[in-house]
């Protein structure tokens, strides 16, 4: 990659919320945006940013696909933001709602990662987009089962892929977005997905092997695991 040629991120999740912020967000610092979806939107297919539609991330089958058609394709930065939540308590628990979780959350992340490593240079980096509800230290209400376990492993996975990766040269940033606004939360976020998108895109700038594996909050702080 030359000095000058625009850098090229892959977001993984992307047709609303977070990921289509992170997708306008990057889009207008000047970076080639790749941005995957099941299906796509109008706000995003209004980005003018390269869709790839039908990717499924609980599916061996698509992600192969989306290695496929990645081919050859050289990535600076990969954003796994993919998610599901289903609200759950311990008297309201349905454990099929817990499998998705865990699937969608922590398996799907690590299905892509394994499958599109070899797409991310030397000295590029892989971010996944978590939650401070996996944080065992920080869990102080209980509850969500599900969505806790799944974001706990997600974390566990990024510590290993920090380890593992380190030696391409690729450091992993595990990052919590925030409470922030969106279809997920049904609207009751304190954050903006454009805020939200501008602290995970500086958080993802200002990672470095030194600082890979580590949990933090988007506005920059560490959480505890």
């Amino acid at each position: 990659m030359s000095p000058s040629a625009p850098r090229t991120t892959l977001v993984v999740g992307a047709s609303r919320g977070i990921g289509l912020a992170l997708c306008r967000r990057l889009k207008s610092l000047g970076r080639n945006v790749i941005a995957t979806v099941r299906q796509s939107a109008p706000a995003l297919d209004a980005l003018g940013v390269r869709v790839e539609t039908g990717v499924e991330v609980t599916d061996d089958a698509s992600v192969a696909a989306l290695a496929r058609d990645l081919d050859g394709v050289v990535l600076d930065e990969m954003i796994c933001n993919a998610g599901i939540l289903r609200e759950d308590d311990l008297d309201d628990l349905d454990f099929d709602d817990v499998r998705a979780q865990i699937e969608v959350n922590a398996i799907g992340p690590l299905r892509v990662a394994r499958a599109l490593r070899r797409n991310i240079r030397r000295g590029g980096k892989l971010a996944l987009i978590t939650s401070r509800m996996g944080s065992i230290g920080d869990n102080g209400s209980g509850g969500h089962y599900g969505y806790r376990m799944s974001k706990a492993a997600l974390n566990a996975a990024g510590m290993s892929l920090a380890r593992d990766l380190r030696g391409a040269g690729i450091a992993v940033a595990i990052l919590h977005p925030g409470f922030v606004r969106t279809d997920m939360t049904e609207g009751s976020g304190t954050v903006e997905p454009d805020q939200a998108a501008k602290q995970l895109v500086d958080r993802v700038d200002a990672l470095t092997l030194e600082t890979t594996g580590t949990f933090w909050h988007a506005n920059g702080q560490v959480l505890p695991w």
